[in-house]
């Protein structure tokens, strides 16, 4: 019996290591990638329009963040984080993007609530880019996990970053921008 239970403890305990590693395993676009081209319904202080990828790399670096819902804690936090920080980037020629499975109504409310009306917020409802970006929830594709990418201007990936916490993405991407506006004779 003793037996029987150690050996379910185990078993147990190697299939929530299995889990956690899916959750944390990506399958992302690396640097170096082509980043898919993509429009989308997105809000940007509560008034909804296209949003062009290709549009937006005409200008500069595009931080494209992918996150699972608006509206929970790490999403809200991600989003207070990116809106205090959205100055910075620009600094440097990078304009940023967000982009969930939500519907556009909602993203409009969180557009100006979350994101403090200081970047875009894209609806991905059938969730064809988070497809594209290898952006899916490991056990629920359609939902975006949280995944960062720095776009050159090129349409290249030059950084990728997951993790479903929200710390660190910021931190990260900015200093992928500042590196390659460092490269690019940029501020």
């Amino acid at each position: 019996m003793k037996k029987k239970f150690i050996s379910a403890v185990l078993a147990g305990a190697v299939s929530v290591g299995f889990a956690m590693h899916s959750l944390t395993a990506s399958a992302t676009l690396k640097p170096g990638d082509a980043a898919p081209a993509f429009t989308a319904q997105a809000s940007l202080g509560g008034k909804t329009y296209t949003y062009s990828l290709a549009d937006e790399l005409k200008k500069g670096p595009v931080v494209l963040y992918f996150y699972p819902a608006a509206f929970t804690k790490g999403c809200t936090i991600e989003a207070h984080e990116f809106a205090e920080a959205v100055d910075e980037y620009k600094k440097y020629g990078a304009t940023v993007i967000g982009v969930s499975h939500d519907n556009i109504d909602t993203l409009t409310k969180f557009s100006v609530s979350e994101c403090r009306s200081k970047f875009p917020v894209a609806a991905d409802a059938d969730s064809k880019v988070i497809g594209e970006y290898d952006a899916g929830m490991p056990m629920h594709a359609s939902m975006a996990n949280r995944v960062s990418y720095v776009i050159a201007p090129d349409g290249k990936i030059i950084y990728e970053y997951t993790s479903l916490s929200p710390e660190k993405h910021v931190e990260n991407t900015l200093k992928a921008v500042k590196e390659w506006a460092a490269t690019h004779k940029q501020p």
